[in-house]
């Protein structure tokens, strides 16, 4: 576990909570994003998971199994890709971005299935929907740098330039990978305390 996200406020449970969660008195609603917490990281350019600095230069997200198809083909046919919907999923860290994959249930196996649906559906969130299933080939995906904008409801997201690309069946595939990029940095992240 990264540093940053091991200092990170815990459920009950004892579980770190990402940046971008909400809380609901004392419990953390992990499958929702809240808008103040994600506007604030993408203006600040602070890691949606640890709430650190992300010093200029690439970014990273976990993106599901459409996106890391069409990123695979792209890269396979030496196309460059860019994906130009917005998304509401922000950066992070590469160190936390990984952690990610692997203890977010939805994002770690392909047969993970959401527990919730999206409070108020629209175009952004139709497919939030409880019980759908993740799919095959996720993937860790390096961005050279991202693009938001911030609307009266919500913080959307566009990414560009792929600088890299880890895809994985199930997301303990980067464990190693995790383990090296904790031993670069030292497990710390961003240069900054978590806020």
């Amino acid at each position: 576990m990264p540093a940053t996200v091991e200092a990170r406020p815990r459920d009950s449970r004892g579980y770190p909570v990402p940046a971008i969660t909400p809380w609901e008195g004392d419990e953390p609603q992990f499958a929702i994003t809240d808008y103040g917490r994600s506007a604030e990281c993408a203006r600040q350019r602070l890691c949606s998971v640890c709430n650190t600095l992300m010093p200029k230069g690439p970014v990273w997200r976990v993106v599901g199994a459409a996106e890391s198809s069409a990123i695979r083909e792209a890269l396979a046919a030496g196309r460059p890709y860019r994906n130009m919907a917005a998304t509401l999923e922000g950066p992070g860290h590469r160190a936390c971005m990984l952690y990610a994959s692997m203890v977010c249930p939805y994002l770690a196996r392909p047969n993970a299935r959401r527990g919730l649906t999206a409070q108020s559906p629209d175009d952004m969130t139709a497919h939030v929907v409880r019980g759908a299933v993740r799919g095959e080939l996720g993937a860790v995906v390096g961005f050279g740098d991202y693009e938001f904008a911030v609307t009266p409801s919500q913080v959307l997201f566009r990414f560009l330039d792929v600088v890299e690309y880890l895809p994985h069946d199930t997301a303990d595939e980067h464990l190693a990978e995790l383990r090296a990029e904790l031993a670069r940095s030292g497990g710390r992240l961003g240069g900054g305390q978590p806020r």
